[in-house]
């Protein structure tokens, strides 16, 4: 099929935005919790009549201050409930939100604050406000910067004392769908970062129409989702206004690390992640049964909620013999699993990068369902994603409903909808490029099936042709080389070259119980174990079974490993956590020659 589109589920209203959603929300169900907030370490519950006048305290400040109409406003934090309130207080304000990772170096704010022609920033931390101060003589327009950890909502609020809740109103009703609600620095894996305009329409179709399609995962007063994703990425803003707009209680958490403990405490009944979260959960619980163990009832377990998960998808559904099986490892092990998931949460919305249908089959299995999708930030998020009652694990699932999906003759994914971005700011031709025949060209590469369920197959810039002229997508065997407890990143090379290699680094969060399993040193670095036959063993075996997924022209024959994960601090990836190839293969050039010496 070239292409497949679903009839929208919701109307985008004409003269509205987003700031609608929070006045409704007070109107119709002043005390329903939409939104949580640490408070002393325990979670407080914010009802909407509440939030709508804390949003209201916090534009006035903003009026106040100077920002007018069509302004754009620097939103620099982690994920927290500061985040979502001056979102809104922006809109409510009549300006337009510009994030900025909390990750971001002062060139990187440089830029994007100077390029958006922000008149003000919030920032979190007094490290974040240096940052600023350190480019601000480069930022003529910038007018003032608050700190969230320094009183700044309270200082907005004592600024706005004067101004009144009509002037808000006025100012919140400026906007009609058409408006530019923000502006999203893509992350920039090549150049500097374009910012891609998002208008309120797009969240409202992006967002009515996902929480239309998932609706039985949106039941209000009932359900709830934590957002522990970065809220200046799309995916976490998609998060934010589907709760509002459900409305659902949200919970926003700053710092993963303590991810099981938040899960715990907030008992979210949907999770939203990327397949690192999965492939963590899955891989740390397999290495504590074995710790424990318990490795061999753990594989069986697994193999069994696999096997139950694809019998799910046949005709004749499980058998008897493999539904008992499985109501047996329900109380040994999937209880506990999904327990460490919070105990509530029946389904998760994975997007970012595929999670592989074996982890999905093994999530499905133990009864907690991870729907992935498929987004860009010039879609506002997900473009496509697997329904609730038909997912179709190992594809990203359907287009959105009133959005169409097509294959280009060359296999690209051209998209089209009220969803899409306006244009990239301050790039007339960035954006004829992008926007041109009035569909959205992705630079991805994928396959529709019979009915209308989108695989994505690779990146046209990342396809690597051999020597021999095979033409090789990277993302296939890569995600699959990574999906293995031991491997963090795995870049694969090969282009011009008589056969494919590929670059790995290791999780250094699972490497130290590596080194204890196999009785290593403990603190052995990767540069030391580099040539370690016990690791080179494991090692392969990952690369085995990416192997296992492709031809054998496209497998990895040779591999190096390297002495440190990737990070956004080295340059070699992006916020969102996706490689910077080009800068990988010059920084790692010696590397690569290694691969095809001797």
């Amino acid at each position: 099929m070239r292409e497949f589109s679903l009839p929208a589920l919701y109307e985008v209203p004409a003269d509205g935005n987003l700031t609608d959603l929070i006045r409704r929300n007070a109107a119709q169900r002043p005390d329903v919790a939409v939104i949580g907030r640490k408070t002393g370490g325990r979670w407080e519950d914010v009802t909407a009549a509440g939030f709508l006048a804390e949003v209201r305290t916090a534009a006035k400040g903003l009026i106040a201050s100077g920002v007018r109409p069509g302004d754009r406003v620097g939103l620099m934090s982690r994920t927290r409930y500061e985040w979502t309130l001056l979102d809104f207080a922006i809109w409510s304000a009549g300006g337009v939100t510009v994030p900025v990772y909390e990750t971001s170096s002062p060139e990187q704010i440089q830029w994007i604050l100077s390029d958006s022609g922000a008149v003000a920033c919030v920032v979190e931390t007094a490290a974040h406000e240096a940052a600023v101060e350190s480019v601000k003589d480069r930022l003529p327009e910038l007018a003032h910067v608050w700190q969230i950890e320094a009183g700044g909502v309270a200082q907005l609020r004592e600024a706005g004392a004067a101004v009144t809740d009509e002037e808000v109103d006025e100012r919140s009703a400026l906007a009609n769908a058409d408006s530019p609600a923000t502006i999203v620095y893509t992350s920039g894996t090549t150049g500097r970062p374009k910012g891609c305009v998002l208008t309120h329409r797009a969240f409202f179709a992006e967002c009515g129409n996902a929480v239309e399609r998932l609706k039985p995962l949106f039941n209000t007063g009932e359900s709830s989702v934590l957002l522990f994703l970065p809220t200046a990425h799309v995916f976490g803003r998609l998060v934010e206004i589907s709760a509002m707009l459900a409305p659902i209680r949200l919970g926003c958490v700053p710092d993963i690390r303590n991810l099981t403990d938040e899960l715990a405490a907030f008992r979210p009944t949907l999770i939203l992640g990327v397949p690192r979260v999965f492939e963590k959960v899955y891989n740390g619980a397999r290495a504590k049964a074995q710790a424990d163990g318990k490795g061999k009832i753990f594989d069986k377990a697994a193999d069994t909620a696999i096997a139950y998960s694809r019998a799910l998808d046949a005709p004749s559904g499980p058998g008897l013999g493999l539904r008992i099986k499985h109501a047996v490892f329900d109380k040994l092990v999937y209880s506990k699993l999904r327990a460490v998931l919070g105990g509530r949460a029946t389904h998760a919305i994975s997007g970012g990068a595929p999670l592989g249908e074996r982890l999905g089959h093994f999530y499905r299995g133990i009864g907690f369902t991870v729907l992935e999708g498929y987004g860009l930030t010039e879609s506002c998020a997900a473009t496509a994603f697997n329904p609730w009652d038909r997912p179709k694990i190992g594809t990203v699932g359907q287009p959105l409903p009133g959005s169409v999906v097509r294959i280009a003759d060359d296999g690209e994914v051209l998209l089209h909808g009220e969803h899409l971005f306006q244009g990239y700011w301050n790039n007339e031709a960035a954006t004829e490029e992008a926007l041109s025949d009035a569909w959205f060209h992705t630079g991805d590469l994928g396959t529709l099936d019979e009915d209308g369920y989108l695989t994505i197959t690779g990146r046209k810039k990342e396809i690597i042709v051999t020597a021999g002229g095979k033409n090789v997508a990277p993302a296939v065997i890569e995600d699959r080389i990574r999906a293995h407890a031991l491997i963090a990143e795995c870049m694969v090379v090969g282009d011009a070259r008589p056969f494919v290699g590929a670059l790995i680094t290791l999780d250094e969060d699972f490497l130290p119980r590596w080194l204890a399993d196999h009785g290593k040193p403990a603190g052995m670095t990767p540069a030391e174990l580099a040539e370690d036959a016990d690791l080179l063993a494991d090692v392969q075996k990952a690369v085995d079974d990416g192997n296992a997924a492709v031809s054998k022209a496209e497998s990895v024959r040779k591999f190096r490993i390297l002495p440190a994960q990737f990070t956004e601090a080295s340059g070699h990836v992006t916020p969102s956590l996706k490689l910077k190839r080009n800068v990988v293969a010059k920084d790692f050039a010696d590397e690569i020659e290694a691969i095809y010496r001797g």
